[in-house]
């Protein structure tokens, strides 16, 4: 699991290890950086919220209940895997004279 560098919760020790069988590594700035510079994985999650937040019931907080706002974070990313998995691939033509 990566975090940012502004988490430094209880789950960074070796107890995340043992109790969930995960190794969360904090992603950290370069030494030196001045200004904004993408971090390595920092853009996974930036883009996943992003892609969440397009639905609508997701984009606002319009759920009484915690684990129905979870419900729905989980169809918007049915939908989305669904909606990628379901485009056609692109054909190109083909030269008779390349082997398979």
């Amino acid at each position: 699991v990566w975090a940012d560098q502004g988490y430094e919760g209880p789950l960074t020790g070796r107890d995340t290890k043992t109790i969930l069988g995960l190794t969360v590594e904090i992603v950290y700035r370069q030494p030196g950086q001045k200004g904004f510079q993408v971090l390595p994985r920092r853009w996974v999650i930036e883009r996943t919220l992003a892609w969440i937040s397009r639905r609508r019931r997701c984009a606002r907080d319009y759920e009484r209940l915690p684990q129905h706002h979870a419900t729905m974070v989980h169809w918007a990313a049915i939908i989305h895997m669904t909606r990628r998995l379901a485009r056609l691939p692109q054909h190109q033509p083909q030269d008779p004279k390349q082997p398979l």
